[in-house]
């Protein structure tokens, strides 16, 4: 790979909640770098690492093995000192005393805003989405996502086995705090008479227990609720389901088990790929980038332009997924 921009060193780090296949990325980002003549520097505990210089050098056999295993070896955790200027400005001279050209960014919206932040300091900043989410609207998907679906869905089917067996209702709560991404697609797979997620109102007679009711008296058996945390407490929710339509319901939170685990190939795959791109544009421009993918294609989308796009689920895709209740 021709180096075009002739930078010299760039630093990773992660950012935010973990997300399966962080490593996986960082491992492409490294092994991509090296093999172009680059160095590449890891920053440990994200922003507020950066701040604190807390950086170390990065060899390929650094990421040996890193592969298939969640989480963030990097590590990742909250920075109040990088929210001041005061904070930006320290991580920018850290920067410039280690003599690191660019940064790549892993992680999700709240990352890649704080990475348009250096980059209006003059810092060079290429972001991968990396969060389980995927409610970063430069992309149409992040790393991660894949990966906690399948657990979701995983635990929802065990679940069902003993919801059925005692003929119960039973809510699930699934991570998003603000996107449903992840309840609508598990509780599509997952056959649910139910699905709440954050982006649409729901009336709980209307849409909860009118359906349940209905669905005891087709004949079934077993009742599966999938609703997003951004829309409140799953048990709070079972509690009025339980009184409104006399049947057994029980809450479950399935809660950070989502985040862990071995990524899937989907993840594994496209954080590869995200990370060799991250290197190709460092190498070819000297301007600030998030990383995505739009139609199945990788893209580089301007980091000004990404962090001020919204995202939000189609209404759409809740009312085909009624279609199979």
């Amino acid at each position: 790979m021709e180096n075009r921009s002739g930078i010299r060193k760039v630093a990773v780090l992660t950012s935010g909640g973990d997300a399966p296949g962080m490593n996986t990325a960082i491992r492409a980002i490294v092994r991509t770098g090296i093999r172009a003549g680059l160095e590449v520097y890891g920053v440990r505990r994200g922003y507020h690492g950066l701040i604190r210089g807390d950086i170390t050098k990065l060899e390929t056999r650094d990421v040996s093995e890193k592969l298939n295993r969640g989480g963030t070896f990097l590590l990742t955790a909250r920075s109040e000192s990088f929210m001041t200027e005061e904070g930006r400005a320290k991580a920018a001279e850290v920067l410039k005393i280690y003599g690191i050209d660019a940064v790549c960014v892993l992680g999700g919206d709240g990352s890649f805003r704080g990475a348009d932040k250096l980059n209006k300091l003059g810092i060079q900043v290429i972001g991968i989405p990396c969060t389980i989410d995927n409610d970063v609207a430069s992309t149409d998907y992040t790393i991660g996502f894949d990966t906690a679906m399948n657990t979701a869905l995983d635990s929802i089917d065990k679940i069902r086995d003993t919801s059925t067996s005692h003929e119960r209702c039973s809510i699930i709560q699934v991570m998003g705090r603000n996107a449903g991404y992840i309840a609508t697609s598990v509780g599509i797979a997952s056959g649910a008479e139910v699905i709440l997620i954050p982006e649409i109102p729901f009336d709980i007679d209307r849409d909860v227990n009118k359906l349940i009711l209905e669905g005891r008296n087709f004949g079934k058996h077993h009742y599966i609720v999938v609703m997003a945390e951004g829309v409140g407490s799953a048990e709070e929710l079972a509690r009025e389901v339980e009184s409104a339509t006399g049947i057994e319901t029980r809450a479950t939170v399935l809660g950070h088990v989502q985040r862990g685990g071995s990524p899937t190939l989907k993840d594994r795959v496209c954080a590869s790929l995200m990370g060799i791109r991250a290197i190709e544009t460092l190498l070819e421009s000297k301007e600030s980038f998030l990383i995505g993918e739009k139609g199945g294609e990788l893209v580089n989308v301007p980091i000004e332009e990404g962090v001020n796009m919204t995202k939000s689920i189609s209404p759409e895709m809740i009312e085909k997924a009624k279609l199979l209740f």
